[in-house]
């Protein structure tokens, strides 16, 4: 199978082919269970994270502000982690697979995040702008990445779920 810039090109065009016949092939349902820790100066939550090749254990504290102890990423770390990591992951893809050797792929997020809400001080949204830079090294003519550039921000999952409405169900059960 073809591999261009570290993208397995040939089992991207695999699943599209037999995506055609059968959409549900896509599908999946993601799980993560975690648990909150109640021991002074540990992290406050703690999760196994199942993947194809196997398992990691994600530890999330909270920043001082918001009343952790700053011990590790926050929950919004591992959110812009995840869109930067998918929008860059999506653009190496289409670009890979429109055949367009990347010589350098770097990417830099920023938010302005307002955490009145938080404190119910306000109903301003907390997310007020995230930005994405893309750094790109390529001889392809700037027109043709620009087009990879509009199909990643179009086709991203992590993109679509911060732009879009998405189905939210939070249940509490209380023993």
């Amino acid at each position: 199978m073809a591999v261009l810039n570290n993208v397995n090109v040939g089992m991207l065009e695999q699943v599209a082919r037999e995506a055609e016949a059968d959409k549900s092939k896509l599908k999946r349902t993601q799980k993560i269970e975690g648990e909150w820790r109640f021991e002074e100066g540990a992290p406050q939550f703690r999760a196994e994270v199942g993947f194809e090749g196997g398992k990691v254990v994600f530890e999330s504290d909270q920043p001082k502000n918001l009343g952790g102890g700053g011990t590790r990423p926050g929950p919004l770390h591992y959110c812009f982690f995840g869109l930067v990591a998918c929008y860059t992951a999506t653009f190496a893809a289409i670009a890979s697979q429109m055949g367009i050797k990347l010589n350098k792929l770097s990417a830099k997020l920023e938010g302005n995040l307002n955490f009145s809400r938080v404190f119910g001080l306000s109903i301003e949204p907390v997310m007020e702008e995230i930005r994405i830079a893309l750094h790109v090294k390529s001889d392809t003519p700037r027109e043709k990445l620009e087009e990879v550039e509009k199909l990643a921000s179009e086709r991203c999952p992590a993109v679509f779920a911060l732009t879009e409405s998405v189905r939210l169900n939070t249940v509490l059960k209380v023993e």
